[in-house]
């Protein structure tokens, strides 16, 4: 998995170092091309525990529609588990039941970096109803142990 994928996961570091951008940039003037005030300071946590009906109203209008709800939480995962932060353990073990395997797959990993005891159990767990093989493959791979 990719390092260094911090809190602003939509933010492309090609536009900071850009010379054009650099040199020609302006601040934004109209209020309909700023972000939106539920964007400048996310929580990660929130964001992977966010239902799909919750991402269909989260999602509307912005570009981040193009990702979908699967890919969206495949980058929060990532971005929680480079942070290693216990308090996102709950939030993950949650995602290990998502309708989506990419999102199970990447929630497993996830923990996996993070560790610990209720992790680790859950991993475990997740390894005896998971059916998706890939899924198996990350949930085996996070907990260090074969399934059983």
């Amino acid at each position: 998995m990719p390092s260094g994928i911090s809190k602003h996961v939509c933010r492309q570091r090609c536009q900071d170092v850009c010379p054009f951008n650099v040199k020609f940039a302006t601040a934004l003037a109209e209020a309909v091309l700023k972000p939106r005030p539920d964007l400048e300071s996310p929580s990660l946590v929130e964001w992977m525990a966010m239902t799909p009906d919750e991402w269909t109203i989260f999602a509307a209008g912005s570009p981040i529609q193009r990702t979908g709800r699967a890919g969206f939480l495949r980058n929060v995962a990532v971005a929680l588990g480079n942070r290693g932060l216990p308090d996102a353990v709950p939030a993950l073990i949650a995602a290990l039941a998502d309708e989506e395997p990419l999102v199970r797959g990447h929630a497993a990993w996830a923990l996996g970096q993070i560790r610990g005891v209720a992790a680790s159990d859950a991993l475990v767990v997740a390894q005896a109803v998971e059916t998706d093989l890939w899924v198996l493959t990350e949930l085996i791979s996070a907990s260090g142990s074969p399934a059983g």
